[in-house]
């Protein structure tokens, strides 16, 4: 499970649509789900303060500092940012800065950021943002891709062909999320997939090398996060294994405690992969909307 995730704060306010005023220490550390309104602090109360916590100024907050004498003021703001680990202090509904907050942000490092939008809106899309920032997550080795709008995470040992097939996906109209390395997070009961910064848009084809889809194939062939319905595993095809055919034995792998969908399809010269993994795409859809062509050939013979 994720503990804290370090951010530059210029791609923090790029996330939220947020103001820099001050950058500080130009990064913001998170840690905490929860987002905090600091009004006891103001008042001077700061037992049981969780400093991990993104702190958020609204008018409330805003006009009771500034009624509040002036030596006084300095004090509280002082005291609320001496705790050095705060992530940062958003203001809402532009809201302007007080000299004291500045002053004392400037000792610390602390960023100062500001929203046009109202406080409710702005605790709303950090409660969002936190739960998919510090959800839980591990790193799986395959390839996401977005294929007819199913998220299919394609799996099986090096070497199987999933980069070729994806390849060959891509080639038909759908998207890459992630290639080789995919991590997977747990946002609320549902996967989301995503690439590591590093290598997004990257892909290895053995006998060519590295190449970069994005700029081989364009920004609508690239996605950068997608949620995980189906997992579609490659092994080498296996004479002496009974494989499905009629669709009845349904198959399910469970990543960070999510039961996903899964197809084993097996690999061998003259089958068309690419192909198979799309009609499997189409084939979820029309499952999660009540169709079932299985089910159907079964009515029918049964109906004779």
């Amino acid at each position: 499970m994720n503990e804290q995730e370090t951010i530059l704060l210029e791609n923090f306010c790029a996330d939220l649509g947020l103001e820099i005023v001050f950058a500080g220490r130009g990064r913001v550390t998170l840690s905490s789900y929860s987002v905090s309104r600091p009004g006891l602090q103001l008042a001077g109360f700061f037992k049981y303060f969780d400093s991990s916590r993104i702190l958020v100024l609204g008018n409330s907050e805003y006009e009771f500092l500034r009624d509040l004498p002036q030596d006084i003021r300095r004090e509280r703001v002082k005291q609320l940012l001496s705790y050095e680990d705060i992530p940062c202090i958003i203001l809402s509904r532009d809201l302007p800065v007080l000299q004291e907050v500045i002053e004392e942000a400037r000792l610390t490092g602390c960023p100062i950021l500001r929203t046009d939008k109202v406080t409710t809106a702005v605790m709303n899309d950090l409660f969002f943002y936190l739960n998919k920032k510090l959800a839980p997550s591990i790193t799986m080795h395959g390839v996401l891709m977005d294929i007819s709008g199913v998220g299919i995470l394609i799996t099986g040992h090096s070497g199987v062909g999933k980069s070729e097939t994806a390849m060959e996906l891509i080639k038909r109209g759908h998207r890459l999320v992630a290639d080789d390395s995919v991590i997977v997070k747990k946002v609320s009961e549902s996967l989301v997939g995503t690439s590591p910064e590093t290598i997004r848009y990257f892909m290895e084809l053995r006998g060519i090398g590295i190449i970069n889809i994005k700029n081989m194939y364009g920004s609508g062939s690239i996605l950068n996060e997608k949620e995980i319905e189906l997992v579609m595993e490659l092994e080498n095809w296996d004479e002496g294994k009974e494989y499905d055919r009629l669709g009845e034995g349904t198959l399910y792998e469970t990543i960070l405690g999510v039961k996903i969908m899964k197809h084993i399809i097996p690999v061998k010269p003259g089958r068309n992969l690419s192909i198979i993994i799309e009609v499997a795409a189409r084939n979820f859809r029309l499952k999660s909307m009540g169709y079932d062509a299985a089910q159907e050939l079964i009515g029918r013979t049964i109906g004779r």
